[in-house]
């Protein structure tokens, strides 16, 4: 019965996403716009993305949707760096479906995929790829508290543009690592000439804020 309403729900929006376009044909032989297309198009896959997520026992009116999720997910092994292979594959990730993305506060973006990480401690971490491009992601580290709301994110990997030569002598290029006691380590250049880079480190604190590390000055480390 349940997979029934599904298959009506899902017809109804097909039926409505073509009725539609009839409509705006029979008035003055005008279509659908571009936006207003894609706008059904989405709809009609966000719908199968939900009826996926159900099939997994998640719901969005569950009372905890995001725990719901983030208990789904395949758990990524520690430590990890940065690959080219990696970032292109996103071994084991699971799409993030609409109404989840709401939660993380993914705006503007139509695509992104989850893994979780071991837990450290105090902390419940996964990392969200975000699609930028065709095939290209954002890596997103987010920390989430007991009620698995959302506490701090932390942006790790941004794919470099290497088709304009000036994009790439001001865009910088993110590498990361992260340990198994939960240090994040990121490695910023500015172009290929750049052999030294920038590292930050971070760790989630207490209160599961991602914080910076200081490290001292070379004066100061002698």
């Amino acid at each position: 019965m349940e997979k029934s309403n599904q298959m009506i729900k899902k017809g109804c929006l097909l039926i409505a996403v073509a009725l539609a376009v009839v409509v705006c044909l029979s008035c003055g032989g005008r279509g659908p716009s571009a936006g207003e297309l894609q706008h059904k198009i989405d709809s009609v896959r966000a719908l199968e993305q939900l009826e996926a997520l159900e099939r997994q026992g998640i719901t969005l009116d569950d009372g905890n949707p995001l725990r719901a999720f983030f208990d789904s997910l395949a758990i990524q092994p520690l430590p990890l760096s940065y690959t080219e292979s990696y970032v292109e594959t996103l071994p084991n990730y699971t799409e993030v479906p609409p109404g989840i993305m709401a939660l993380l506060e993914v705006e503007g973006r139509t695509v992104a995929k989850a893994i979780a990480l071991p837990d450290m401690m105090h902390a419940r971490l996964l990392l969200v790829a975000v699609a930028v491009a065709d095939g290209e992601y954002e890596l997103w580290l987010y920390s989430v508290d007991d009620s698995f709301m959302t506490v701090d994110k932390l942006q790790i990997y941004e794919p470099a543009k290497i088709s304009d030569k000036k994009v790439r002598q001001t865009r910088q290029l993110t590498y990361f690592s992260i340990t198994s006691d939960g240090e994040v380590n990121l490695m910023e250049y500015l172009d290929d000439e750049d052999t030294h880079g920038q590292m930050s480190t971070f760790i989630v604190d207490s209160s599961r804020m991602f914080v910076e590390l200081l490290r001292p000055e070379p004066s100061e480390a002698k």
